[in-house]
C-alpha cells in the first residue's frame, strides 16, 4: 500500500500536480477525531460544564508530581495554588471559586479595585497556576490512585530487576 501511494505521488509530481505527502505518518490516526483548528476551538468554547471540569486542569508541583505520579488534575475549590504566570505571579492562595462558564478560577487575596471602590476577584486561567496542596476526598484519592497506577506499569529500571550492564 505504501509503495502504491509513493508511486502515485511520483506519477503526479511528474505531471506537475500538487505534491502528495510521502509518509504514512501524515495520515489521520482516528477517523472520528478532527484535527481542524476551527472544530477544536468550537468544541472547546461550547463544551458543557462536565467537560469543562476536565479542560480546567492544573499542573501539580514537583513534590506532588513525584508523590502521586500524576502531572495534572482538574482544579477544585479549596485547593491551594501558586500563580506562575502573569501580573500576579508568585502569589499563593486558596481557590475560592471555579468559574467554569468563563474558564477561570478565583483565588483568595487576588483582587482588583474598581473605580467605585469595590474590590472584585481577578479571574486566573487554571493552566497558569500550580497546585501546591490538594484538597483530598475519596473521589480525588481514587482518581490519583487510578492515574498514578498507569506510570507504574511497563518498563522496569535496573534497580527493580537487579541486572546491571
Amino acid at each position: 500500500l505504501a509503495q502504491a501511494i509513493l508511486s502515485q505521488g511520483a506519477k503526479l509530481a511528474s505531471f506537475g500536480a500538487a505534491a502528495v505527502p510521502n509518509s504514512l505518518s501524515a495520515m489521520k490516526q482516528k477517523k472520528t477525531v478532527s484535527s481542524s483548528r476551527r472544530k477544536s476551538r468550537k468544541a472547546y468554547f461550547t463544551a458543557p460544564s462536565h467537560l469543562r471540569r476536565k479542560l480546567m486542569s492544573s499542573p501539580l508541583s514537583k513534590d506532588l508530581r513525584a508523590k502521586y505520579g500524576v502531572r495534572s488534575i482538574p482544579i477544585r475549590r479549596d485547593d491551594e495554588v501558586m500563580i506562575v504566570r502573569g501580573h500576579f505571579h508568585d502569589r499563593e492562595g486558596k481557590v475560592i471559586q471555579v468559574y467554569r462558564k468563563k474558564f477561570r478560577i478565583h483565588i483568595e487575596r487576588v483582587t482588583r479595585d474598581k473605580a467605585n471602590g469595590q474590590t472584585v476577584p481577578v479571574g486566573i486561567h487554571p493552566s497558569k497556576v500550580m497546585i501546591t496542596k490538594i484538597r483530598m476526598d475519596k473521589d480525588r484519592k481514587a482518581l490519583l490512585d487510578r492515574r498514578g497506577a498507569k506510570t507504574k506499569k511497563g518498563k522496569y529500571s535496573e534497580k527493580d530487576t537487579g541486572i546491571t550492564t
